[in-house]
């Protein structure tokens, strides 16, 4: 045009503008735009509209605010198109404030926001979880005439029914939809989606398939997408028959399944570990036409590996590619992990090395079945490690206590400009203060903090228990201090580690108003926060507090078996025997198991204090409850009857012992029926229970002189 002597004008400028912006150039659009004013052409909105919406589509938005301040300055005016491109535009970004400043601005430039500007703003506020602020604007939309509010249309209902779906408040949204239906605009196919994910999402499984059924009935038919929602919703919760059934339904109705459909169920029963059946739904997709694609050749892959079946992953590598899927580095990846769990970290390693220069031919190292996977092409040497590689060698290098090469393969990932991110930090934190590295691990926080990781309630739980372990209990309170500063919340697991140390350090009575903020907080403590504080004052002879601690326990965690297992055996090492007495009896009441009960020493140190009568009744009750023990608990309190002259007491007892022994009945369980008694055919004790009595060490005279005394009388020979 130029040679010709043809003078382009504006016109001419904004189709080659909004062609070079339509091929991503946007440095050569910009370019010609600049260019205008010399060739005689002045930009008109049009132009300047082509060129914001070029900036905003790569994310620009404040090069585009620029060009909007060179609109007024070219006296040029904005146009609604324009601001609602930058207002979308700031709200995909976020930033909610932004957008309501061009707002108010474009008002005063005299124009009125439309629809689209309403629905821009709904959409920001409801991605940043303001629903609320959402609609109170949806409201005003509704009923505020008074502004020349526009009215909202059904990608207005469809974003504050999405909203109310992603924030869990199922009833506005119901509410909604009564007033869609009423209104006669909840008819579209996409609104019904957006109520299958929200009922999915929240769990409203059978919901959701009453709606799916409804749709038909609606006049709005199904599509693929609806169905998957529903099928994906299924496999999450397991139910996987129900998924393969809709599936069966899907067809009947004429849809056919996708990938996504068949992916979908199949990585449902890879998480169940049923990989037979994950091969199953493979061969059926590909019977049907359905091209699998990486992910669901992934997903089997991972689920393989996992399953520790690595000659049967390493089939299906080589089927990938022969059938021309590409492996990429998610699929590397699965393979590390793989090697990694089953302790072939060093295989690993090697092959994050070669991937670097080789790409996927790294995996040739394999094997030979590997071979046929190496491929010179581009693709495979695009084929790079990633954060996700790096971490999980970094991870595995420290669990095997490999510091040195973990260390070495953090500065190699540093060096291919491959940043950590707060994940790796905090596996690298853990490890050290989990090994007593305390200093290094600070001096990696130093780092973590220049390279602006945010730090979590794992960054913080690592360095508290690192500083637990060196019992540097100011350290932990000051890091505490700074958790709550920055609005981190300790879990339990935070309190159990400061418990723990105060408790071990005898400062038993600082741990307790830990307990009370927990209470306070509604962070529950579970069963190890009471035995450290119980076990800590029982140590010391606080029999009382340690009650009290109990008390608030059985409260919490109930009247469970673990508790009275704790207090009783505490109780007993502190010597308070009648209080150890009381927690045995209720745990036989309740017919708890007693093998974590130490009942023999109980029962022994009975006898040692002349409480025969104590020791003997304990054994009556657990036989008369039906519980099955260990016969030696008999020898003590048969032997005192013994020398107290009250044979015919010890020979009774000598009787139900042996009747015990005859039947197997040597568990710690309270036994329902003598059907169950019969199954237990023999004595966890090893062998014979008769020798397990008369060959013990502790075995006295006087019970074996009663056992053979006994024996003699029932007429059985030598036993």
């Amino acid at each position: 045009m130029i040679s010709a002597s043809v003078s382009p004008v504006t016109y001419t400028f904004n189709l080659l503008i909004h062609g070079l912006c339509h091929s991503d150039r946007l440095g050569d659009a910009r370019q010609l735009f600049d260019v205008m004013p010399h060739k005689g052409c002045h930009p008109n909105e049009f132009t300047f509209g082509i060129l914001i919406r070029g900036y905003c589509k790569f994310g620009l938005s404040l090069q585009g605010l620029k060009l909007l301040d060179t609109m007024k300055m070219m006296n040029v005016c904005p146009n609604v198109i324009i601001y609602n491109t930058l207002i979308a535009s700031f709200c995909r970004k976020g930033d909610v404030d932004e957008a309501e400043r061009l707002v108010e601005r474009m008002r005063e430039d005299g124009l009125l926001p439309d629809v689209v500007t309403f629905n821009s703003r709904i959409s920001a506020l409801c991605n940043s979880g303001k629903i609320l602020e959402a609609s109170r604007i949806f409201r005003d939309m509704q009923i505020d005439e008074v502004f020349g509010l526009p009215r909202p249309n059904v990608v207005t209902f469809n974003l504050m029914l999405q909203g109310f779906c992603q924030k869990g408040m199922l009833e506005e949204a119901r509410t909604l939809i009564e007033s869609m239906k009423k209104d006669d605009i909840f008819f579209n196919v996409q609104s019904y989606n957006i109520w299958l994910c929200g009922l999915v999402r929240n769990g409203k499984l059978l919901e959701a398939q009453t709606v799916l059924k409804e749709l038909p009935q609606n006049g709005v038919d199904p599509t693929i997408y609806s169905y998957n929602i529903l099928i994906d919703g299924l496999c999450k919760n397991g139910m996987l028959g129900d998924a393969k059934m809709l599936m069966s339904l899907m067809i009947n109705d004429g849809i056919f399944p996708d990938t996504v459909t068949y992916s979908t169920l199949l990585h449902g029963y890879c998480t169940k570990s049923k990989v037979t059946e994950a091969k199953n739904i493979l061969r059926e997709m590909m019977k049907r036409g359905c091209i699998p694609n990486k992910y669901t050749c992934n997903t089997l892959l991972h689920s393989m590996w996992k399953e520790g079946k690595v000659s049967e992953a390493q089939q299906l590598l080589q089927k990938m590619n022969e059938r021309g899927y590409g492996l990429d580095t998610v699929s590397c990846n699965i393979v590390i992990h793989g090697l990694c769990q089953t302790g072939e970290v060093d295989k690993a390693v090697e092959i994050v090395s070669e991937m670097w220069s080789h790409g996927i031919v790294a995996l040739g190292d394999l094997g030979n079945s590997f071979m046929s996977l190496v491929n010179e092409d581009d693709n495979g040497r695009k084929c790079l490690p990633d954060l996700i590689t790096y971490s999980t060698i970094i991870n595995s290098l420290f669990r095997e206590g490999n510091l040195d090469e973990a260390k070495k393969k953090f500065v190699e990932m540093m060096r291919k400009k491959l940043y950590p991110d707060s994940i790796i930090y905090n596996t690298i934190l853990h490890h050290l203060c989990k090994r007593g590295k305390v200093s290094s691990a600070f001096q990696v926080l130093k780092d973590m903090e220049t390279k602006d990781c945010k730090k979590s309630l794992r960054t913080y739980n690592s360095l508290i228990l690192g500083l637990g372990n060196k019992n540097q209990i100011f350290e932990m309170c000051g890091l505490m201090d700074d958790m709550r500063e920055k609005g981190i919340s300790p879990n339990v697991y935070t309190y159990n580690i400061m418990i723990g140390c105060l408790c071990k350090s005898g400062r038993t009575e600082e741990a307790i108003p830990l307990l009370n903020e927990m209470l306070q907080k509604g962070i529950i403590p579970n069963m190890h926060t009471f035995e450290l504080l119980i076990k800590s004052y029982c140590r010391t002879g606080e029999f009382r507090p340690a009650q009290e601690v109990f008390d608030i326990a059985s409260s919490i965690c109930g009247h469970s078996e673990a508790l009275y297992a704790l207090m009783f055996n505490e109780f007993l090492a502190g010597g308070e025997i009648v209080e150890a007495k009381q927690f045995l009896e209720t745990a036989i009441d309740k017919h708890f198991d007693l093998g974590s009960f130490l009942y023999k020493d109980l029962i022994d140190k009975l006898c040692k204090v002349e409480n025969l009568e104590g020791a003997h009744d304990i054994l009556i009750k657990m036989m008369h409850i039906g519980y099955g023990f260990d016969p030696a608990s008999f020898m003590p309190v048969i032997d005192g009857l013994n020398k107290v002259g009250q044979k015919h007491v010890a020979d009774e007892l000598t009787e139900r012992m042996l009747e015990m022994v005859s039947e197997s009945k040597v568990d710690n369980k309270a036994y329902q029926n003598y059907r169950e008694l019969n199954h237990m055919k023999r004595s966890k004790y090893g062998g014979d229970g008769w020798q397990a009595i008369v060959y013990r060490d502790d075995g006295s005279a006087a019970a074996l002189k009663n056992l053979k005394r006994v024996q003699k009388g029932w007429g059985q020979g030598s036993i």
